[in-house]
């Protein structure tokens, strides 16, 4: 069964930088997709971004430019750096991954509160 688990969520005041990580277990192979979500308070999704098998990776607007995601294929992990925080990225992000036969496995999420 994979499993996932994510660090490094916490308050930050805006402008501040913040990095994400989302470790999977579980699985011999590397997945093709790993990626992050967001949930604002106001229970919208969002995509935060998405990195492939191969490095290529793909960003939602409101994040782009702000942030950058990676990965570490032998230990399955992905990284989200984030910078220049805004109040708005208040959220709880769920790291996500798929695996070869598209199954999609869930982080239980880390806070991440931008605030002054």
């Amino acid at each position: 069964q994979v499993q996932l688990v994510e660090s490094g969520g916490g308050l930050v005041q805006p402008g501040e930088s913040l990095r994400l990580s989302c470790a999977a277990s579980g699985s011999r192979f590397s997945f093709n997709y790993m990626g992050w979500y967001r949930q604002t308070p106001r229970k919208e999704r969002e995509v935060v971004a998405v990195i492939t098998s191969i490095g290529i990776p793909n960003y939602g607007d409101s994040v782009k430019g702000r942030s950058t995601i990676s990965r570490d294929i032998p230990k399955n992990t992905v990284y989200l750096q984030m910078n220049s925080l805004k109040l708005e990225d208040t959220a709880v992000y769920y790291c996500y991954v798929v695996d070869l036969v598209a199954n999609t496995y869930w982080g239980q999420g880390t806070q991440v509160t931008v605030s002054s």
